[in-house]
């Protein structure tokens, strides 16, 4: 079973202020936020599926949301929200950023094969990329609120609590486009 959440609280602030999961797919058909919930339907049938974060952008859309807890400190208060949900529906949490406009079956199918470890984070050209990536709840609950006892909030700090328990997930440069994000009008232009 699966926890699935699409972040969508970020401001947007290096888009220009776009909310960036309403941005439109490279070919027009549909929002971003609608093409991962296709992908994430068609690999995780039976997946709970949130929308993370507070964005008044997305009321139309019909889908639970989860608040950030703590709220106010970005992306850590919506993992820990995410988790606590997880924790509770006894399943393993998947977080996704909205803004992943070509996050494929592929990818998301390695994301969620059986945990090793706390976590399964894909590492790609030298970065970790926590917003695309499998959780297991109790320990990576504790990391998190070790993180904000410690007074960080980055998402980083959460990986390097979790330490060797982390599994790294490696992507060749042909599987390493499926989890380019749009964070500027540039990476839209470029992709």
């Amino acid at each position: 079973m699966f926890t699935i959440g699409i972040f969508v609280g970020g401001s947007g602030m290096r888009m220009g202020g776009m909310t960036k999961g309403l941005l439109r797919t490279p070919d027009g058909s549909q929002t971003l936020v609608e093409r991962l919930l296709g992908v994430c339907a068609r690999v995780a049938p039976l997946a709970s599926v949130y929308l993370v974060g507070r964005s008044v952008a997305y009321a139309q859309l019909e889908i639970a949301r989860l608040e950030d807890d703590p709220a106010g400190i970005g992306p850590l208060g919506g993992l820990r929200s995410l988790l606590v949900r997880a924790k509770e529906e006894q399943s393993i949490a998947l977080a996704l950023a909205c803004d992943l406009p070509f996050l494929d079956e592929a990818v998301l199918t390695r994301l969620l094969e059986p945990l090793q470890g706390a976590a399964r984070v894909p590492f790609v050209h030298g970065r970790f990329q926590p917003l695309a990536a499998a959780y297991a709840p109790e320990p990576t609950l504790a990391a998190v609120d070790r993180t904000l006892a410690a007074g960080k909030r980055a998402l980083m700090h959460v990986l390097d609590e979790i330490g060797h328990d982390l599994e790294q997930l490696e992507f060749d440069d042909d599987q390493a486009r499926a989890l380019r994000d749009w964070d500027t009008p540039e990476d839209i232009v470029n992709h």
